[in-house]
């Protein structure tokens, strides 16, 4: 039995109590962060122990977008730019990025990349999006997020759009409390628009923990039925995977446990806790669901989509990105999505 959840562990090997723990509950996968890499032999020890326990189709994701949000990072793997860079870009400049990336990322057994950023990148919010987002325009993030996905796909990866249905006009980050919108729903449209136009993309899709007083005055979207059901499953037309963002983030208050079951009864296909903490994760592996038949299939159709790199010209592919880029300065500030203190 496969549980409907995706967890953290807790360094650069997989121990003896983490090895008896996905054993014992099988996860659907596990996400690694900083705190699990330090390079590539040892990368691709840790990804083959875990396909080792859950078997080779488990997930292992990973936050690779480029810029400030990087698990693979110098001297051992490339530096990538940061999103904004490729904003008015050439499509197929952007898909070069993405397949280099995620083959990067394939080749060490990490087959689920959570990027792109779908959010928009609205004056005046918070930082946390900042040059994550592709732009402001949805339409030019609809664009450039397309080559994105199937970059990525092509490289062999399963991308996670995020951050559905919208982190953009987030004035608070979600990683610390919980953002609450007041746009109305016709503002809201523009936010909507890049996820509805990769719905059936093929890429998983992680929720936002915002609230969004326009769709639900109560609950933020992750364990919201409504915001689920009528904007994500329904004026979204998103029918894939969709997974929770971390449920340990600040943003939700609650025990981890009641959260998961609210989250997979909101609609939500899989549950992502983060912190890597043997105790958290047994606790909500216990308590966890088994993946739904429809999830599964969700999750069976995300891997048919992808492609192999092997036909691929890495040399030209580089060579097509970099001719493209233009300089760009460095957002300060340290990765807003680690999980390593």
């Amino acid at each position: 039995m496969t549980r409907a959840a995706i967890v953290g562990l807790s360094g650069p090997l997989l121990t003896g109590q983490e090895a008896a723990l996905l054993q014992r509950f099988r996860p659907a996968g596990v996400i690694l962060f900083a705190r699990n890499v330090s390079h590539p032999m040892q990368l691709r020890a840790l990804t083959r122990d875990v396909r080792d326990i859950l078997g080779p189709d488990a997930s292992i994701l990973v936050d690779q977008e480029g810029g400030r949000v990087a698990r693979l990072r110098p001297p051992y793997w490339e530096a990538f730019p940061a999103a904004m860079a490729f904003e008015g870009a050439a499509a197929p400049v952007v898909t070069a990025n993405a397949t280099l990336l995620g083959a990067a990322c394939v080749a060490e057994g990490l087959d689920v990349v959570c990027a792109p950023v779908l959010d928009l990148r609205i004056p005046g919010a918070h930082g946390v999006i900042g040059d994550r987002s592709l732009s402001a325009d949805p339409a030019e993030v609809s664009r450039l997020g397309a080559a994105w996905v199937a970059g990525l796909q092509a490289g062999g990866a399963i991308p996670v759009v995020k951050h559905i249905p919208g982190h953009g006009r987030a004035l608070a980050d979600s990683h610390h409390e919980l953002p609450r919108v007041s746009a109305s729903r016709a503002e809201l449209a523009a936010d909507i628009e890049p996820f509805a136009a990769l719905a059936a993309s093929g890429a998983w899709a992680m929720t936002a923990h915002v609230l969004y007083e326009a769709w639900d005055r109560n609950l933020p979207a992750t364990i919201s039925p409504t915001v689920i059901r009528d904007v994500i499953r329904g004026e979204i037309g998103f029918d894939g995977v969709l997974v929770t963002d971390d449920l340990a983030m600040g943003a939700l208050t609650g025990t981890s446990n009641d959260l998961a079951g609210a989250s997979l009864s909101a609609g939500c296909d899989l549950v992502l806790h983060c912190t890597g903490r043997l105790a958290d994760s047994a606790a909500i592996l216990a308590d966890c669901p088994p993946l739904t038949d429809r999830a599964a299939e969700r999750l069976a159709a995300a891997r048919a989509v992808r492609g192999a790199m092997a036909t691929r010209d890495a040399v030209a592919l580089r060579a097509l990105r970099d001719a493209a880029m233009r300089p760009m300065v460095a957002v300060a500030g340290a990765d807003p999505t680690a999980r390593d203190a």
